[in-house]
């Protein structure tokens, strides 16, 4: 298979002579066993690196050509269709000694399905989470958690500092959600829809720096998306960056019963505190 390694910023390719297993387990029982190539990204995969695997597998030379082929055609739609991933498993030899990849599975990229409309068109939604789907049609990155406190967040980076502050705190996230740089208030009611779908949850925080925008602008979006969403948990709210008074203003004069944070770890004790306090779901 060929995965993308973040760590070496290169693509890897690696095999193992037993087909139908999860390389995961093979790492693990016997890692000293597991092929690999690294492939420059300035020359890309060489046919020598395909044969050395090739080799590496215990193939017969009459199949040592086949082999690469097949390596090399992995390598060339890895790097066509901006793919993360390309497993083969299992490949493997005919009673006629023929080299066949009998599965093939492909990740892919997707923030590049703009240029790869033949891939996107592909792409089935029956198979991914629905609450997922939706939000991708809104522009947000949802990943659901085994957690009870929903979180809506701008910004990754934030988004991963919030869950592990909720986790310090005694919580658990229900949630990775990450609204972006445009909170609109079309985006962020549709962010607070997408977390309330989730039966499990038992408070919001919603926790923004306002670099882009502005934190009167995203209190607005709020405000505005909580009255139409009918929120029906405790929602806390920290906001910090550009205009930070007037936001924290908005949320104050709303009349709605949002709960204020300064700091970020005053809000993940605040809103853990407030899931405590609340029902379980039925």
């Amino acid at each position: 298979g060929l995965v993308l390694d973040r760590g070496r910023e290169r693509i890897v390719v690696v095999a193992h002579p037993h087909g139908g297993m999860e390389i995961e387990e093979i790492a693990q029982r016997e890692p000293e066993a597991i092929l690999r190539e690294v492939v420059e990204p300035a020359v890309g995969m060489q046919a020598f690196q395909a044969r050395e695997l090739a080799f590496g597998l215990g193939l017969a030379p009459a199949q040592v050509n086949q082999t690469v082929a097949v390596i090399l055609g992995a390598y060339r739609a890895f790097r066509e269709l901006d793919a993360t991933m390309v497993e083969i498993n299992p490949l493997v030899v005919t009673a006629d000694a023929q080299v066949l990849a009998l599965d093939v599975k492909m990740s892919f990229d997707d923030n590049a399905m703009f240029r790869r409309p033949n891939v996107a068109e592909l792409r089935d939604h029956a198979q991914e989470d629905p609450r997922e789907a939706e939000a991708a049609q809104h522009g947000l990155n949802y990943v659901a958690l085994d957690g009870d406190i929903g979180c809506i967040i701008n910004g990754a980076g934030l988004a991963m500092a919030t869950m592990d502050m909720i986790k310090h705190a005694g919580g658990a996230p229900a949630d990775f959600l990450d609204i972006g740089g445009g909170a609109s208030p079309d985006r962020v009611a549709a962010a607070f829809r997408l977390v309330l779908s989730d039966r499990k949850v038992r408070a919001i925080l919603v926790n923004v720096f306002a670099g882009i925008n502005r934190c009167d602008w995203v209190a607005q979006g709020v405000v505005q998306a909580v009255r139409e969403v009918r929120v029906s948990v405790p929602l806390v709210v920290r906001l910090a960056g550009t205009n930070v008074a007037q936001g924290r203003r908005i949320l104050q004069d709303s009349g709605l019963p949002i709960i204020p944070a300064d700091t970020l770890a005053e809000a993940a004790e605040k809103v853990v505190a407030a899931r405590i306090h609340t029902a379980q779901p039925v």
